[in-house]
């Protein structure tokens, strides 16, 4: 097993002025830092400082192997310990949700608030019928001899809201088809069997948890369950998107963000 080390975290970028809170943007299996673009100015401009990351075999860092959810959060207690403020919350979509999540079995005195978007607490099997079928349809197309580039967009899409545009969609397409074939294929199996189900009551923290309507990877059930469980959590389900609704709709997913942390928190 690959050992954690600070250069697992790739390039990363604090933001803005330290006035005592910082968010942590993580992306998800399909993604970079690039794609929280729209997030990263709205934050900024609302006076939080922020933290985005390459995961562990993204970007510009070496490919774990294997690469897995807990090599990741504890390259994320990591980055907490060396780049983290007085406070901070973390926001992780979908795998970045997982990351996030099992980060506080080694973090959990440097995390004082979280998102969730699109995400679990648990995958299931990695024997399950819909498991292996998520695996399967991810990458058949790979296996067949279609390019990342060629893959992604209607991958990324399907996952979408029908008839989703914008400058956050394009910009998700536009980082996604950018991945490493490699680094796409580890991602797909390091969600398969995660399972983090034991951590929900233990998060004493506050928590927004954010699905979209449309989203049939991140169920919108799934994730009202998952916030219920969670003494502190707020839920919210965002009409009209799917699996990528601060992408789909920035302007929406951004406001209950903000609105999450100025009620909860404060940037002063």
């Amino acid at each position: 097993m690959s050992p954690v080390t600070l250069p697992d975290y790739s390039v990363h970028h604090p933001v803005g002025a330290d006035r005592g809170l910082t968010v942590v943007l993580l992306h998800g299996a399909f993604g970079a830092k690039e794609y929280w673009r729209g997030q990263v100015q709205a934050l900024v401009q609302a006076g939080y400082r922020v933290l985005s990351w390459d995961a562990p075999g993204y970007g510009l860092s070496k490919l774990p192997q294997p690469l897995t959810i807990d090599h990741g959060a504890r390259a994320l207690a990591l980055l907490l310990a060396k780049e983290g403020g007085a406070r901070n919350v973390v926001m992780g979509h979908s795998m970045g949700g997982m990351i996030a999540q099992q980060a506080w079995r080694y973090a959990r005195d440097r995390i004082h608030g979280y998102v969730f978007s699109a995400t679990s607490a648990s995958f299931g099997s990695p024997d399950g019928a819909w498991q292996q079928e998520f695996v399967r349809a991810r990458v058949a197309p790979l296996d067949a001899g279609r390019t990342i580039p060629e893959h992604a967009p209607k991958m990324l899409r399907s996952m979408m809201a029908p008839g989703a545009q914008g400058p956050g969609v394009d910009l998700v397409i536009g980082t996604v088809s950018q991945m490493r074939e490699e680094t796409f294929r580890a991602a797909v199996q390091a969600i398969v069997g995660f399972e983090a189900r034991d951590l929900l009551p233990q998060y004493d923290v506050p928590v927004l948890c954010v699905a979209g309507e449309l989203d049939a990877t991140a169920a919108p059930a799934v994730m009202e369950k998952m916030a219920a469980k969670i003494a502190h959590a707020q839920y919210l389900c965002h009409s009209g998107v799917g699996h990528f609704a601060w992408a789909e709709q920035s302007d929406v997913f951004n406001g209950a963000l903000l609105d999450f942390l100025a009620r909860r928190f404060s940037a002063n």
